[in-house]
């Protein structure tokens, strides 16, 4: 078989393979034995079919199967012997590709296109500097906070009166000799203004009629409302009397010492001062949070920019819409491509770092960020004392989700990166505001 190379640009190969029948016909004949140890035809036993028969009925095939392996054979050394670093793998050149007659020809030409993999090699050291960014915890801030924690451990009261939005309603609803006892209203659920002032104002007692079709658009809520399936609402007259029964309000907490143990755990807040220095410290994890999404945004940038990777970007979109076997049209492609270009490149430095500093990724790193991930969850639901097994249990059960799993996998790596990046290039710290910091972010 004779290779020739022809090289476009320091990232795109085009390599021409010229097979002749010697090349491939030991490999055609032994399929062709193969196929006849297989072959089952009428009047002959299995594997003794005559080869004249077998020829003619697999000899394309065998053909077909046999310049494959060449082929690819082919391509595979000619990558090996010339140490190549390969993007995807060698797709048909379908400008150059000669039309192939597998029933005349016994020499074929291939033409394939070959993307190489763009070198990269960078330094990083104090020269270089990014952006680091500190948030101030203000006053406003803390509390806010604090409202937002006693309200997350308050608890429904009973009043007079509907006050607010915020009220939730026990009624009675009649309608005729129709009367469903005890359904629930939120003034939230209420599509406007207009609706939620017939419910102002009213105490316990109060009867009043409401179209139930205009002060609940939505179907489900209105459904739930009258007790009845949503395929019945159509059947169901609008206008209803109500009779308030109860009238409850969401009070937050107060500030008592049960109240600390059910927010930190037994003990671990006293006093008010203990109770704010937790805010602080709370508030400062998930501004933390905010500054370090931040860094990591703005230190993929800078070595974006420092390592400015060319990629064979044409070959790159043919080998994605060949892979994806039309998942995608060249046009879906194209929408996406700069967004897959930039996380490709990123991706490639993170490799080479990972490489040079040899680093790796433990099972015990990754079950870790697993288990942070697992208690920041938990924490969102307020519980924020949650024992260590089950916390171990959850983190197991995150990934053996193989999705999660590989983004957790993809996290701890990151981490790890940008940690490096961090210790050893200048932080140019600045302070800025929470608000300012989100606004950036998103």
């Amino acid at each position: 078989m004779k290779l020739e190379q022809n090289r476009i640009d320091d990232l795109n190969l085009e390599v021409t393979l010229s097979v002749t029948a010697e090349d491939y016909a030991d490999s055609r004949k032994k399929k062709l034995n193969d196929y006849r140890k297989k072959a089952e035809f009428k009047g002959f036993r299995k594997g003794m079919v005559p080869m004249s028969l077998v020829e003619k009925m697999y000899g394309q095939s065998a053909l077909v199967d046999a310049v494959n392996d060449v082929v690819s054979e082919g391509l595979n050394n000619f990558i090996h012997e010339n140490n190549l670093r390969v993007l995807g793998e060698p797709l048909p050149n379908e400008e150059k590709q000669k039309q192939i007659d597998w029933e005349n020809d016994e020499n074929y030409e291939f033409v394939f296109d070959i993307a190489l993999s763009p070198k990269v090699e960078f330094t990083l050291d104090s020269n270089d500097k990014i952006v680091s960014y500190n948030v101030k915890v203000s006053d406003e801030a803390k509390e806010a906070y604090k409202t937002n924690m006693l309200k997350q451990f308050g608890k429904l009261e009973n009043i007079d009166e509907v006050k607010d939005e915020e009220s939730f309603i026990v009624a009675d609803l009649e309608q005729g000799e129709t009367k469903i006892e005890g359904t629930y209203v939120t003034l939230r659920q209420m599509p406007d203004q207009a609706a939620k002032d017939q419910f102002l104002g009213k105490k316990v007692g109060d009867s009043f009629e409401v179209n139930v079709n205009e002060t609940f658009t939505n179907e489900t809520d209105r459904a739930a409302l009258l007790k009845v399936k949503k395929e019945e609402l159509a059947s169901v007259e609008p206008m209803w009397k109500v009779t308030v029964k109860e009238v409850k309000t969401f009070v937050p907490a107060e500030q008592t010492q049960e109240v600390y143990d059910r927010m930190f755990g037994e003990g671990v807040v006293t006093d008010e001062a203990g109770f704010e220095a937790k805010v602080v410290e709370r508030i400062a994890q998930e501004y933390k949070q905010e500054a370090d999404f931040r860094f990591v945004l703005d230190a993929r940038e800078y070595l974006l920019n420092k390592t400015n990777i060319e990629l064979p970007e044409e070959f790159m979109k043919k080998w994605l819409f060949t892979i994806n076997e039309g998942k995608f049209t060249m046009e879906d492609i194209e929408k996406d491509f700069a967004l897959f270009c930039k996380d490709f490149r990123w991706q490639m430095i993170s490799q080479y770092i990972m490489r040079e500093q040899k680093m790796e990724i433990t099972r015990e790193e990754v079950l870790e960020v697993a288990k942070q991930m697992a208690k920041y969850q938990f924490a969102m639901y307020g519980l924020n004392d949650v024992p260590q097994e089950q916390l171990n249990h959850y983190a197991e059960s995150i990934l053996a989700n193989e999705k999660e799993g590989r983004r957790i996998v993809e996290k701890t790596e990151q981490d790890k990166v940008i940690g490096y990046i961090r210790s050893v290039v200048t932080l140019d710290e600045k302070e800025i505001s929470i608000e300012d910091l989100q606004k950036m972010n998103n």
